[in-house]
């Protein structure tokens, strides 16, 4: 009998969709990247998921972020997340953290076992942080560098962090990282393409965030969301 999970149990096998059933995946970020990982898992029959944000959509998130739309404007984003998610999979058991990551919310972050979790953050401090705390409690996992200001679909690779390169997201979170003894070695989602054209940033720093916008294309931004997705989808799937 035909279902929504026929088609990915054809190609993962029985075995294979009941594990993604069962898995328990972490994804922090709910945004360009995260959402598209999001709703990927979603689809492919993940049953358990604990999403992490504390931002809401507003008019900027439009270009670029899968449940930014006109309607969700002004809503959190885990809660927007949730309500699309559940439409596409009522079975789907989902956990918000309306929160940002930070030494102080680690421990509520992870407050229960993990089968997977997708880094889809772009703070440099709150990415080292939860880096560290994955590695420690070893979860398996893969982190999203920095898509903005690239074009190059072609340079978009997963390789481990440690090898890196012409991604500035990468060379801050590195430095981070060594400077607390954290390992490099672990899968990222990185593009290698060599940017220099500076018109794409903003002229002026976010009173908020103190930093300049950056230009960034849902083309990209979503192709690293669904690498994300897919390590996790074909990791889970074929975990014996």
């Amino acid at each position: 009998m035909q279902n929504k999970d026929s088609r990915t149990t054809l190609l993962l096998g029985e075995k294979g969709i009941h594990n993604l059933k069962n898995a328990h995946i972490l994804v922090a970020g709910c945004g360009a990247v995260g959402g598209f990982a999001l709703e990927a898992l979603a689809r492919a029959g993940v049953g358990y998921l604990t999403i992490v944000d504390f931002d809401s959509f507003d008019e900027t998130n439009l270009n670029r972020q899968l449940f930014a739309t006109t309607k969700t404007l002004g809503q959190s984003k885990t809660s927007a997340v949730k309500e699309r998610l559940l439409s596409i999979n009522p079975e789907l058991k989902i956990t918000e953290k309306n929160l940002k990551i930070s030494a102080q919310t680690m421990a509520e972050i992870f407050d229960t076992k993990y089968d997977y979790a997708i880094d889809a953050i772009d703070s440099v401090n709150a990415k080292s942080l939860l880096i560290e705390e994955i590695l420690k409690q070893n979860i398996p996992f893969i982190s999203a560098m920095g898509a903005a200001l690239k074009t190059d679909l072609s340079k978009i690779k997963i390789a481990s962090f440690h090898k890196t390169i012409e991604c500035p997201l990468a060379a801050f979170v590195r430095k981070k990282l060594r400077q607390r003894g954290v390992s490099l070695k672990f899968p990222v989602v990185f593009s290698s393409e060599c940017v220099s054209d500076k018109k794409a940033l903003a002229p002026e720093k976010d009173d908020e965030t103190n930093r300049r916008a950056m230009g960034s294309l849902v083309t990209v931004t979503g192709i690293f969301g669904l690498m994300c997705a897919h390590e996790a989808i074909l990791f889970l799937s074929q975990k014996e």
